[in-house]
């Protein structure tokens, strides 16, 4: 393994969908993405939304929480 290369990121999300009343009888799928580290929420109601959001949550850098070990 190549010690000078950093190790590669990781994004940790949650995505929630249902299906909601949009009247006369008509449904339609909302969402909820939630990036979990940094609690960066959208909301969307449609597939392209939520993948330009992904891409936007994608593009930006992320803090690596290093948190003790056992206290140390």
């Amino acid at each position: 393994m190549d010690e000078t290369q950093p190790p590669p990121q990781s994004h940790l999300f949650t995505l929630r969908v249902w299906q909601a009343d949009s009247g006369e009888g008509q449904t339609e799928w909302r969402g909820k993405l939630q990036h979990v580290v940094s609690g960066q929420t959208r909301y969307f109601r449609d597939w392209p939304t939520l993948i330009c959001y992904l891409g936007e949550m994608l593009s930006q850098p992320t803090e690596v929480s290093r948190a003790p070990v056992d206290g140390v």
